[in-house]
């Protein structure tokens, strides 16, 4: 009989110098809760002052939270979570926190019949009328096994996501139910234009910023963690600073430093070193960033991608790209499927915000108005091996 693939690989790993560097890759990974969330006490602690109220069977306030990705936010709404739920089990009440990503449930049916299945009823995920879903949901408030009221806090993580598919729809039927109460969480702070003024009457909620993390703040969290997750002695005493460094240019991203320092790690195993170096770290921001890249242009529309590859044509043959030269490289690509000349303003403004390309207006002179010129802003190679492997 064969060996098995993952025992042989497993047997590898432990044998070669990998078992030295990690003592548990968890603690690295950005969903992971630890048992204090440093730097975040002062936002914790506003959620639970609007959260206290479930604890004498009162509906708490709306809450919205804002900050840029790998704020804490999220780690904050769960930490709050856990310790609201343990207080309410203290005191006999009966209070649920149920937490919805909304990239995951896209629509208001999708989001209730989720919380309708977590609370115990048992509705299909499609098919039945918007009434039927909304009076099954309200109707979990009326009777319960329990015996008791049902306080039920809903976070919507990444709320923009739902309300620009479906429609401010959620937050209404949420916000008019009895015993409901939402924390809703954006990277926008202008989210709310999403929102009809009836719904953000009914919503009247409370907002709370989460500010990008320094660099120091940010080696406390990588120190912490690094405790956690890699053996004595492994990291040199430059790779916490330099993983802090890196990422507090990224807008203070805390999930970027985790991924910079596991990937770091994970490279010195894959090389058999018995050290994590600043070099590991390095490394593993290039091959952060051209996952990223990859990832990004493997998602994008087909008449984007198609953009790509004109600009990747007139790059190669070292020509100035300005729109007029652009829209004509990609009539040509396209033949009888391109969109209008105005329509490609928007999608280079796309990809200009994604960082793959860079726009630069100038001037021609007195009488020959002004130019857009495009240049790519990542790797030449890369984009050309992930365009002809879609």
């Amino acid at each position: 009989m064969e060996s098995n693939i993952f025992a042989d690989i497993k047997k590898e790993q432990n044998e070669s110098m990998g078992k030295n560097i990690f003592k548990d890759k968890t603690p690295l990974d950005h969903k992971f809760l630890p048992e204090k969330l440093v730097h975040r006490e002062e936002q914790i602690r506003e959620i639970a002052k609007y959260w206290v109220d479930a604890l004498d069977e009162v509906t708490p306030s709306n809450v919205t939270l804002y900050g840029k990705t790998g704020t804490g936010k999220t780690a904050a709404s769960k930490f709050a979570r856990e310790q609201l739920i343990d207080a309410a089990r203290n005191e006999n009440v009966f209070v649920k926190v149920e937490y919805i990503r909304c990239t995951d449930y896209t629509t208001e049916y999708q989001v209730l019949a989720q919380l309708c299945q977590k609370l115990g009823r048992d509705v299909p995920n499609r098919g039945w009328t918007k009434g039927e879903i909304v009076n099954t949901f309200r109707d979990i408030f009326k009777t319960n096994a329990f015996g008791k009221k049902l306080i039920l806090i809903v976070i919507l993580d990444e709320i923009d996501i739902l309300l620009g598919k479906d429609g401010d729809g959620i937050l209404y039927t949420l916000t008019r139910t009895d015993n409901v109460s939402v924390l809703s969480i954006s990277n926008y702070l202008d989210f709310k234009n999403l929102i009809k003024a009836r719904v953000t009457s009914s919503l009247n909620d409370r907002e709370i910023v989460f500010p990008p993390y320094g660099a120091n703040q940010l080696s406390d969290i990588l120190s912490e963690r690094a405790e956690l997750a890699f053996n004595e002695d492994i990291l040199e005493k430059d790779v916490i600073p330099l993983c802090s460094a890196m990422a507090a240019k990224e807008e203070g991203d805390a999930r970027y430093a985790l991924d910079l320092l596991k990937n770091a790690g994970e490279l010195a195993v894959d090389e058999d070193s018995d050290k994590v170096t600043s070099e590991h770290v390095r490394r593993a921001k290039d091959r952060i960033e051209h996952n990223k890249v990859t990832e990004i242009i493997q998602t994008l529309p087909s008449q984007q991608q198609r953009l790509l590859e004109a600009v990747l044509n007139l790059t190669k043959q070292d020509e100035e790209i300005t729109s007029g030269k652009l829209y004509d490289e990609y009539k040509e690509l396209s033949k009888k499927d391109a969109v209008t000349y105005r329509r490609i303003f928007d999608f280079i403004n796309d990809l200009e915000l994604l960082g793959i390309i860079s726009t630069n207006t100038i001037s021609r002179g007195r009488g020959k108005g002004r130019t857009n010129i495009i240049k790519l802003q990542c790797d030449e190679v890369l984009l050309e091996t992930t365009l002809f492997t879609i």
